[in-house]
């Protein structure tokens, strides 16, 4: 049995996001400084240097309670950006199912096992109460298309999930531990979407190649289904996993829908009112047929419940390719 009573009270904390310049941990950051939270965040790429993640942070930079700090975390310093935090939303990742066979995987294991060890333990050193960590839903591998709870056995058949669920293991053994204070929850993440998405994931590609960008590179026959998540309902529940008393656990965050490829094709064509030119690929290893979360652990444990239907996630995202980010001291 885990003991660990410890957990943040209030919203109105000091909180660490590594990956804050990314996609969710951006808007993650946008969240916590609006509810009146001190934020620092930490990511390898500097706004300075990175179009996309000054494009991500415009508006975190702008404000007089957040701290950015560009900094590797299998290299740098951790405890110092640690002391006093009351959470650590542990985001950063080398994502990416396709790019992860190969020489590249030693940039997996690197950034997402070995530098979330180092986090974990420095945490630990300077007593941190929790740890919210960014999973994924590709642990589970292969499903038959029904909704997939959190104690189905894992089956990864990727590198890049098998290194989230080595992260995974590797957060509920550090809060395990007989002395450690701290606590871990993972969140499975299901295909998330939404502004700001990495130009590389299926939407943001549809999107672009329907407004004029290259033809999409469709990988299979299109029928492959996901539980795609809407970017502002996985931020309600990262920020709900690091304010609720629980102990540690890993849930799952998912819309509930399992929806086909094409027929997103279809919803961005109704948003965009243009088609969505397609070169066809063949299907890619490591990219299962279907994802669909049970999330009833999730809606017990933090009272959570998505809210974005995907046609209205869809035309948010769709709107913010017209938004151009905003210059600090615009």
């Amino acid at each position: 049995m885990q003991h660990h009573p410890t957990y943040p009270r209030s919203i109105h904390s000091r909180m660490v996001v590594t990956g804050a310049a990314g996609f969710i941990g951006s808007h993650l950051a946008d969240a916590l400084l609006a509810a009146g939270n001190t934020v620092i965040g930490v990511d390898r790429r500097s706004p300075q240097a990175d179009v996309d993640a000054m494009g991500n942070l415009a508006g975190a930079l702008r404000h007089p309670s957040f701290t950015f700090v560009a900094a590797d975390l299998r290299t740098c310093p951790l405890e110092a950006l640690f002391v006093h935090a009351d959470v650590v939303f542990h985001l950063a990742a080398q994502p990416g199912v396709r790019a992860s066979w190969g020489e590249q995987f030693a940039d997996y294991s690197s950034c997402n096992v070995f530098a979330t060890e180092r986090v974990l333990t420095a945490c630990e050193n300077v007593r941190v109460p929790r740890l919210v960590f960014a999973s994924s839903s590709s642990v589970y591998g292969t499903t038959d298309g029904t909704p997939i709870t959190e104690d189905a056995l894992p089956a990864p058949e990727s590198p890049y999930a098998v290194s989230k669920l080595a992260a995974e293991h590797l957060c509920l053994s550090h809060a395990g531990k007989p002395d450690s204070r701290l606590s871990a929850v993972a969140l499975r993440l299901f295909t998330v979407y939404g502004p700001r998405q990495r130009p590389d994931m299926l939407i943001g590609r549809a999107l672009a190649a329907s407004l004029g960008g290259p033809q999409l590179d469709l990988y299979g026959d299109g029928t492959q289904r996901r539980d795609f998540t809407y970017v502002g309902d996985v931020v309600h529940a990262l920020i709900a996993a690091a304010t609720t008393p629980i102990t540690s656990t890993v849930l799952n965050v998912g819309a509930g829908a399992s929806v086909s490829v094409l027929d997103v094709l279809a919803a961005i064509e109704a948003s965009t009112g243009q088609p969505v030119p397609v070169t066809k690929q063949p299907a890619q290893a490591g990219d299962v047929q279907a994802t669909l979360a049970d999330r009833s652990k999730a809606a017990d444990l933090l009272g959570w419940t998505p809210s974005t239907a995907l046609a209205e996630g869809i035309s948010r995202q769709h709107a913010s390719f017209a938004v151009p980010a905003q210059p600090i001291g615009a």
